[in-house]
Parts: C-alpha cells; structure tokens; sequence
C-alpha cells in the first residue's frame, strides 16, 4: 500500500514529520496496527539496518531514522495496545555495573526495537541481579549486556552466573557486546553470544528466539 510504502521511505530519509503524518493516515484509514508495525515501521527499518551494514549510511543517519520510527510508534502505540499487537519478543539491555558508556548499547536497542522487540533498557551501572530480576518479572528471554572499559567486562561473567545459579538457562540467554569484546571473551564467560553491533544483535536475537526476518 503506497501510504505504507510512504511511512518506510520516511525512515529510511529519517523525516519524523513524515513518519507521523504518515503513521496518523493509516490509522485514519483504519488499518490494523499489526500492518502499520510490520509494512511501514519495521519495515522502513530493515532499510536502514541493511545499508548501515553496508556501510552505505552511518550512525548520525540511523539516529535520524530512530526519531522518525519512534515519532510514528508514539501515535501507533496506543492502538497496539488496544488490537494486542504481540511483539516478536522482549529483550533487556544495559551496560554493566561500573561504565556509563551507553551510545553502543543505545544503538543497539533502536535496531531491536526497529526489527519488531520490545527493549527493556536498564540504563547504565546496572547491577547484575537488576538484569536478571528484570528478565524474569517481564518474561524474557535474553538479556544484552555492553561494557566499554575492560575494568567492568568481568560484570559480565557475574550476570551469566546469576543466571545458572538460578537455573535460568537455557530458557534465558545472555548477550554481549562492546568494542573490547570478542567472540573468545563471550565463550570464556558462558555467554551464548557475542554481537559486534546492533544488525549482528538483531541477527542474533532472531536467531535465538525463532522469529523469521
């Protein structure tokens, strides 16, 4: 439908105006959230996480595109919840105790939230229990980690720990990531994964939830 075509090429040109005016047109004509979500925002979405991944746009231009997706879900929201949109999953993200660098762990959830999950962003300094406790009070299945300083990736172990000690795995599963990680420090810890950055966490995610792209 052009008008969903519409709302997705105004992410991918990261216009918020568009995307809302846009987003308010669909629901005037009474379209179901479910298709407004899937054919305009996460499709629009999908646009930018794959040329980002081929280095065609960059950072500043994903940022824009998050304003725009998150000006039209601010108007599509409440009829979700009203037609009981299911979302492809719950996530919970933050960067551990100890570092608040967030721009990694920020991106990361825009692309999350771009490819239909619904992101419980703890912040920073978050404590290791705080993860836990959260995932398990929201009913969800993976928790994403970040770290910048090499002083604070051993909190990383700790969530991973909380989270056997508590017989928690394998319905739970810990995610990491930050530019001082590695594939070989995710597997040294017992993480199920390492995502260099946010299309390789949505990947992931994907991958690890069932849910088809």
């Amino acid at each position: 439908m052009k008008l969903l075509e519409e709302l997705a090429q105004s992410l991918e040109r990261g216009d918020s105006q568009a995307a809302a005016d846009s987003t308010r047109g669909a629901i005037e004509l009474g379209l179901p959230a479910q298709r407004i979500l899937d054919d305009g925002l996460i499709a629009g979405m999908a646009v930018v996480g794959r040329r980002f991944k081929a280095h065609e746009i960059f950072l500043p231009d994903v940022l824009l595109a998050a304003k725009a997706m998150y000006a039209g879900l601010a108007l599509l929201k409440p009829l979700m919840i009203e037609q009981a949109v299911a979302t492809q999953g719950k996530v919970v993200i933050g960067t551990v105790q100890g570092d608040l660098h967030d721009i990694g762990k920020n991106l990361v959830g825009i692309m999350l939230e771009g490819a239909g999950f619904e992101v419980l962003d703890l912040g920073t300094d978050v404590a290791p229990e705080t993860f836990v406790d959260t995932a398990v009070r929201e009913g969800a299945r993976i928790i994403g980690l970040s770290a910048l300083l090499t002083t604070t990736m051993p909190v990383m172990r700790k969530v991973v720990e909380a989270v056997e000690k508590r017989g928690l795995r394998p319905e739970i599963r810990v995610i990491v990531g930050g530019a001082p990680l590695s594939a070989a420090y995710a597997a040294e810890i017992g993480a199920s994964a390492y995502c260099f950055d946010g299309i390789s966490a949505v990947e992931t995610v994907r991958e690890m939830l069932g849910v088809e792209r």
